[in-house]
């Protein structure tokens, strides 16, 4: 989309920045994720908002921007967290250093009647994620808010440009999209967000950059490939979207995604890999090796069966690339290496041969995309499925037999929550395998078999997670199918984790 009167935000390393933009969308304006050394490079910006990080403005590498370029546009600013420390220096104040972290909810109590805060709640909780604080103030600021000790967190410097020392963009700040829709209305004018404005924006942009060369697409029958699948036929490139069997995959998983792409009217070729895929993980139970080897053994895979292949798609999301800190410009902490981030593919995005036209999406961006092109309610709803399967499901080495247990407490507890009618009001839900051995009894006779984990969880995008308070007879009816018909099986568990501090998935 243009550059035009949209919001700019500047990513100085938090992993929620791209929340900031998501809420930005929501709110029904277009918003773009920038790297603080292009601010030069923004067009005509109707807003800015720069980021949180996890760096201290005391470090020598600390993230830095060319204040008179920001004074220069004119335009509503607002720093957070992080962002709202570099204006106060900026301002003529100060930071102070501190290895105390305050992380968690926080009253949020406002002084005066900034538009800032207009028709927010007093003690309205807001979600603090930091370390250092502002400690001296420049002459030109005004405290509009502070924290419940009276301390400031919500700062404002000549009626536009303002700091909140919260983060807004995350649901555990009650009235965050208030705060942000309020700061937007400071705007003269922003650039509306329209799904449709952005399918035809991706599609131009994707014949631009592939022209006549053919694509791969990698399919796993998830929401994000069957989207990117969809979308690059709708673009009319020449594409080749093949279907990875990895052995890793759930229960009859391989013919309900050959069946759903002859509904779409898709072709695919299907590559049984199963038997490569369980021998490069056999005996490795480290996490990052087992993400690691699958992304490898995909690629290779995929080049073997298609030669010299000028371009490979991916539906790789932004939680992915955030997570993974795979930008080389990126300054956030890596969490995890995505499946999609490993050498092979950061060697071909150098020689430009990737396309990831959902790499600046969430997964329910992604769905409400799906819905644009025509995709069916069945197979856009389906849960998110980690591109390295049943692996990270597995803690430990994996093997068959381990696999095969998974697969079947999974399609289980699957089956009750639609029997139940849970499924839809669930994000994301599965079973898997905790590999340590504890005595039960089955048959009057004493077991020695593994436990099962259920998790199930509520979510807006993967960067954060809720477990669900399923109904006790649904658990019930699980647990004991399970014990009765899973071979290997004698304990059921409920995970209660949220993310974070826990992951979704168990690696």
């Amino acid at each position: 989309m243009e550059e035009e009167n949209h919001v700019a935000v500047f990513d100085f390393g938090s992993q929620y920045t791209q929340l900031i933009v998501r809420r930005v969308r929501e709110l029904g304006f277009f918003a773009k994720l920038y790297e603080p050394d292009e601010i030069g490079e923004i067009g005509t910006p109707g807003a800015i908002i720069l980021s949180g990080g996890p760096k201290s403005t005391s470090d020598d590498d600390a993230p830095d921007i060319d204040f008179e370029a920001l004074k220069g546009y004119g335009v509503p600013v607002l720093g957070v967290c992080y962002g709202m420390q570099l204006l106060n220096i900026k301002f003529g104040g100060s930071v102070k250093a501190s290895n105390h972290r305050e992380y968690g909810g926080a009253a949020l109590h406002v002084q005066g009647d900034s538009p800032l805060y207009f028709g927010v709640t007093d003690k309205s909780q807001v979600w603090m994620s930091h370390s250092d604080t502002v400690e001296d103030l420049g002459e030109s600021v005004q405290v509009i808010a502070t924290n419940q000790k009276g301390t400031p967190v919500s700062l404002c410097w000549n009626e536009l440009f303002y700091g909140i020392q919260y983060h807004p963009e995350v649901t555990h700040s009650h009235e965050g999209n208030v705060i942000l829709r309020n700061f937007l209305g400071l705007a003269k004018q922003l650039q509306p967000f329209k799904i449709e404005d952005f399918k035809r924006d991706m599609i131009n942009g994707i014949r631009e950059r592939v022209g006549d060369r053919q694509v791969v697409c990698g399919v796993s029958g998830g929401v994000d490939s069957t989207v990117l699948a969809v979308l690059l036929q709708e673009a009319g490139v020449n594409v080749r979207a093949i279907f990875v069997d990895n052995g890793l995959l759930r229960k009859d998983e391989a013919r309900q995604v050959q069946e759903n792409f002859a509904r779409m009217n898709v072709p695919i070729e299907t590559v049984d890999a199963s038997a490569e895929f369980l021998a490069g993980l056999a005996g490795k139970d480290d996490p990052e090796e087992k993400r690691k080897i699958i992304g490898n053994l995909f690629i290779k895979v995929f080049w073997d069966s298609v030669g010299d292949a000028e371009m490979l798609a991916q539906g790789t999301l932004y939680p992915d690339v955030i997570e993974s800190a795979s930008n080389a410009k990126s300054k956030a902490s890596v969490i995890k290496t995505h499946h999609n981030r490993v050498p092979k593919i950061l060697e071909l995005q150098e020689q430009g041969k990737v396309l990831e036209p959902l790499a600046e999406l969430f997964k329910d961006e992604v769905r409400e995309l799906g819905a644009a092109l025509g995709i069916e309610p069945d197979i856009l709803n389906r849960h998110p499925f980690p591109g390295p399967g049943l692996a990270v499901r597995c803690p430990g080495a994996v093997d068959l037999e381990r696999l095969d247990i998974i697969r079947e407490c999974d399609a289980i507890f699957i089956g009750k929550l639609k029997e139940h009618g849970w499924y839809d009001k669930v994000w994301q839900a599965y079973a898997g395998l905790i590999p340590v051995k504890t005595v039960g009894v089955k048959g009057d006779e004493r077991s020695y078999e593994w436990a099962t984990n259920l998790r199930a969880v509520i979510s807006e995008d993967a960067m954060t997670a809720e477990w669900v308070d399923l109904p006790a007879q649904l658990l019930r009816e699980t647990s004991q199918d399970i014990l009765n018909q899973v071979s290997g099986i004698n304990r059921v568990l409920y995970d209660i984790s949220t993310k974070p501090p826990a992951s979704i998935e168990w690696e």
